[in-house]
């Protein structure tokens, strides 16, 4: 008798973006450039993976915001990004660090090295970013 067998499924397809012909997308910042890495579509909305870059740092603090989504997930490739948080702290995520911030969780972006590079996945594919108040007791 043979095994049963499980047919699955998938909307989900392979995606390869190769740097030899980067995807370049308009983000969420006008000082980063943003490369997409074509996992939204692949993954059918499941999840977004690019390469942010900045090639002369950041101008200003992005500003209180968070994001709708499940997470978001970065690894800092080259240079670093000082964040603060809700909670008090700020955080420098530097060269090989990896940072996880969960969905709707006020932070801010303030510092950047003049040259960085991050890999930042989220999940869902779709996220919105939403600018908030400081939080109340957050002392700068």
């Amino acid at each position: 008798m043979a095994p049963d067998t499980v047919t699955r499924t998938s909307r989900q397809k392979v995606a390869h973006a190769r740097s030899a012909a980067p995807k370049l997308v308009k983000g969420r910042r006008d000082f980063f450039k943003y490369r997409d890495l074509e996992v939204a579509e692949a993954s059918d909305g499941g999840m977004r993976a690019q390469v942010m870059q900045a090639s002369q740092g950041m101008s200003r603090p992005t500003g209180w915001h968070y994001h709708e989504c499940d997470g978001q997930f970065i690894y800092m490739i080259k240079g670093w990004v000082e964040l603060q948080f809700e909670d008090g702290r700020t955080l420098k995520v530097e060269e090989g660090d990896s940072l996880f911030i969960p969905g709707y969780l006020p932070h801010n972006e303030i510092r950047t090295s003049d040259t960085m590079e991050i890999l930042e996945v989220s999940v869902p594919g779709k996220m919105g970013t939403v600018p908030c108040e400081r939080p109340a007791g957050f002392k700068e």
